[in-house]
């Protein structure tokens, strides 16, 4: 089928053998490709009830029908698993020049099976998979270890994913990174690699995907180049990147605070935007096929880190270490920030965990102490999370585990033990459902309904009503996902668009209604997945203290009457009753 290469190539790591499976049209007419093969084969392959970290569970890379096409935003990849943080479903994707090279070795997805007995790296081509020795680069950082590789297999043309450190010692929060910076975030895939013994891929190829209509995607690319770099968005995007959103959402109340118990940060203006330009010396940044270069190149221009430069902080990050954790400098977030990225852990799950260990600290539950703005305590404690040395053995398990262990359920934030991003709920009543239902735990990006109302396209705090909405956004991004794009485009590719692409890639005709059903069908795998894998309906719901306490600085929250409501709606309307 045009647009697909039919193949998936499964890799057992521990016999270092690998087979390729042809895919019938049939499957990418029913899911497309990215997250609806994914999870298709997820489901298919994997044994109900696993350990995540156990050989048995598969980590699967996938691309979608426009990678590596003229199409602007395609220069994506997704990663999925059974996440070793919720014990569910796990979808995550990153940027970069990676997503290319993965489709160039002529797979859809790559499959990778059981668990090498010493470290390697693997190498895999349209040509051959190598089993490399990679007992020399265990231990290393990401930054290290993916120059590495790089340096060891001597190719221009390579595209490398790696994990750190804390990937190596399964840390349920560890990542999967690719060009420095480039992240698979959340839920875990590092330490699914890294139970598997492999320290990196290295991707490349010269196989090149067949669409049916060169000339219709040829068009909307002459469209969409034309129009796309003169928009708000993409203007807004190149200047400030998403640290722009510090000042959205802190000016409605809605910026995560002091361990989720405020909704404003007195001194945001020092973690800004703005902040960010003043104290940095800024660069725009783009991926491959991209105009937006929402990328921020930053280097510190003075202070104790003048020099430090990474790409970032990004919008989250800085919530979560600055606002989270209250760190009220730039430069700082960008010091912390670095230090997830070479330890490589998820910065939201790592900055939601120093603030709940501040708070416990505080109120001496623990004996460790650990305060507010306090730097160098939160990056030593990273880095014993990434270690597993003392607490952070305890809080390298996740939040769900650490509140057991120290008789704290009550204060922890999280749903279905994933922490939730820069957002709140108690404010942006979208969110509370979008953080309720989402197939990998409270996440932002499965549906980015912040962006609906804190551009005033949906009242923040309505309720009755909201879900309908919120499924047309969510099932729009499902699509996204299945083509796998970045969500910046997502004001400029509309359902009529989505049409055009998928007739141009595939040659398939599909109403905006048939579309918005193939998101469904894909939506309902990963919700049976989570089902098969023991998750309750009662687990679709916010932390207690999100639904019993009121922000401090503006009084606001969501009743469980209001969630329930909106659930009772989402339900009904997914046909889930």
């Amino acid at each position: 089928m045009e647009g697909f290469f039919n193949r998936v190539l499964h890799v057992d790591l521990e016999g270092r053998r690998s087979w390729k499976e042809e895919i019938p049209d049939a499957v990418f007419q029913e899911f497309l490709g990215g997250k609806g093969l994914a999870t298709y084969l997820l489901l298919r392959d994997l044994k109900p009830g696993l350990d995540p970290l156990s050989p048995d569970n598969i980590l699967i890379f996938a691309t979608g029908p426009l990678t590596d096409t003229l199409v602007f935003g395609s220069s994506r990849y997704g990663v999925f698993t059974k996440s070793p943080l919720t014990g569910l479903y796990l979808e995550s994707y990153a940027g970069g020049d990676v997503a290319e090279f993965i489709s160039r070795t002529g797979y859809d997805a790559i499959v990778l099976h059981g668990a090498s007995r010493k470290p390697i790296f693997l190498e895999i081509s349209d040509r051959e998979i190598k089993f490399h020795d990679a007992s020399h680069i265990w231990g290393m950082e990401t930054y290290t270890a993916e120059d590495a590789i790089r340096q060891e297999l001597a190719f221009a043309k390579v595209g490398v994913a790696v994990i750190g450190p804390a990937g190596e010692n399964l840390v349920r929060f560890a990542l999967i990174e690719n060009n420095y910076w480039r992240s698979i975030g959340r839920g875990g895939a590092g330490a699914v690699l890294g139970s598997k013994k492999v320290k990196g891929i290295a991707f490349h190829g010269t196989q090149k995907r067949e669409v049916a209509h060169p000339d219709i995607l040829m068009d909307f690319w002459k469209e969409i180049g034309k129009k796309g770099p003169q928009t708000a968005t993409a203007i807004a995007y190149k200047k400030f990147g998403t640290p722009m959103v510090v000042q959205a959402t802190n000016s409605v109340g809605a910026f995560p605070t002091q361990y989720w118990a405020k909704g404003t940060f007195e001194k945001w203006k020092q973690i800004s935007a703005d902040a960010l330009l003043e104290q940095c010396e800024v660069k725009a940044h783009a991926c491959p096929k991209c105009f937006m270069a929402c990328g921020k190149i930053s280097k510190v221009k003075e202070g104790r880190h003048a020099g430090l430069t990474i790409e970032g902080p990004e919008y989250e990050t800085i919530d979560a270490l600055g606002g989270i954790c209250l760190v009220d400098d730039i430069r700082e977030i960008i010091y912390l920030n670095d230090f997830c990225d070479r330890l490589g852990i998820d910065t939201i799950t790592a900055g939601n965990l120093a603030g709940f260990t501040i708070e416990a600290s505080r109120r001496k539950d623990i004996g460790y102490k650990l305060e507010y703005g306090d730097v160098d305590g939160i990056a030593q404690l990273f880095y014993m999370m990434a270690r597993r040395e003392g607490i952070g053995a305890i809080l390298a398990e996740g939040v769900k585990h650490a509140a057991k262990a120290w008789n704290l359920e009550e204060l922890a934030v999280h749903v279905k033990g994933m922490d939730p991003p820069g957002y709140e709920p108690r404010v942006l009543k979208g969110m509370a459902l979008a953080y309720a239902t989402s197939d990998r735990g409270a996440c932002h990006l499965r549906s980015t309904f912040y962006k609906a109302e804190l551009s005033g396209a949906i009242p923040p705090e309505q309720v009755e009503g909201k879900a309908r909405t919120f499924i047309d956004w969510e099932d729009r991004l499902t699509i996204q996902d299945c083509l796998i794009l970045c969500r910046f485009f997502r004001d400029l590719y509309l359902w009529d668009e989505y049409a055009i692409l998928i007739k141009g890639c595939t040659g398939m005709e599909l109403s905006r209604q048939e579309i918005q059903a193939l998101a469904g069908r894909v939506l309902n795998l990963a919700r049976e997945f989570n089902l098969r894998e023991g998750m309750r309906v009662a687990e679709d719901t916010l932390p207690p203290r999100l639904l019993l306490e009121k922000l401090l600085d503006s009084g606001k929250g969501i009743t469980s009457e209001e969630l329930s409501l909106m659930l009772e709606e989402y339900y009904s309307l997914r046909g889930w009753c």
